[in-house]
């Protein structure tokens, strides 16, 4: 039976690899023999905590401070993973924010910006430098790129987070446009939607956790877990998905 696992050294970046998603991701990848790469924008003991979890297992991963945001943090990422690891064959774009939560008419331009400019602008910026370093076009070898959206894309999120749904609304389309461009070059771009999953991000300051409510909705009768997630994204790397391009596969329970 193929489990999608690879077996050869592989250098990887995740974008926001410290928590939830992204540090599960991590965690996988270097138990599947990737070296391993990963952003943070702000909690180091969180970062540092994945990197001890991952070399304590056997593996190899390094954290670089940054935000996605600005391009020349996303440059210093590419540029810190292949030094140390070599040039990277894959890219898991994960870093994101859910912005300002409620209504969209009580949302502050501020809010709304900072949410477009890391999950959309962020996304693109990664993956643009990710094509530069793995396209056959430019002397790379070719990888996978795996961004990681949202069931919110779908539902729109009322009364929550438009703006955040629409951010992930874009990261589909960015998927499907760009598996079309770089599929002759080697490049394959696919695109997870997780639903109601158990991380940190369903904790709303002043709100609570969404889960109090929303628990038992996915049909499947319960919230996913970020190694569930973490499993789909690590089948859209591996060789085992080698004829998934442009696809968006949504882990959400039936949501």
């Amino acid at each position: 039976m193929d489990t999608g696992m690879d077996t050869g050294m592989k250098s990887l970046i995740v974008t926001g690899g410290s928590r939830g998603i992204g540090a599960a991701v991590a965690k996988m990848a270097a138990q599947r023999g990737y070296a391993v790469t990963f952003s943070y924008i702000g909690n180091a003991d969180a970062a540092d905590a994945t990197v001890k979890a991952i070399t304590e297992a056997g593996g190899q991963a390094q954290a670089i401070r940054g935000d996605v945001a600005r391009e020349e943090d996303v440059l210093a990422l590419f540029d810190a993973a292949e030094a140390r690891f070599g040039r990277p064959t894959g890219l898991v774009n994960n870093a994101g924010i859910v912005g300002p939560y409620g209504r969209l008419d009580e949302a502050s331009a501020e809010g709304i910006r900072r949410t477009l400019d890391i999950d959309v602008l962020g996304a693109i910026l990664c993956a643009r430098e990710a094509v530069r370093r793995m396209s056959t076009r430019h002397g790379g070898s070719g990888g996978s790129i795996v961004n990681v959206g949202s069931m919110a894309a779908v539902l729109g999120s009322p009364n929550e987070f438009i703006t955040y749904a629409a951010a992930k609304g874009a990261v589909d389309s960015m998927t499907i446009g760009l598996a079309r461009e770089v599929g002759k070059e080697g490049i394959r771009v696919n695109c997870v939607r997780p639903g109601l999953i158990d991380t940190e991000i369903q904790v709303i300051p002043g709100h609570g956790s969404r889960l109090d409510a929303l628990a038992s909705t996915p049909p499947i009768g319960r919230p996913g877990s970020a190694d569930e997630v973490a499993e789909s994204v690590l089948w859209l790397l591996s060789d085992a998905a080698s004829y998934v391009t442009g696809a968006i596969l949504n882990v959400s329970g039936g949501r």
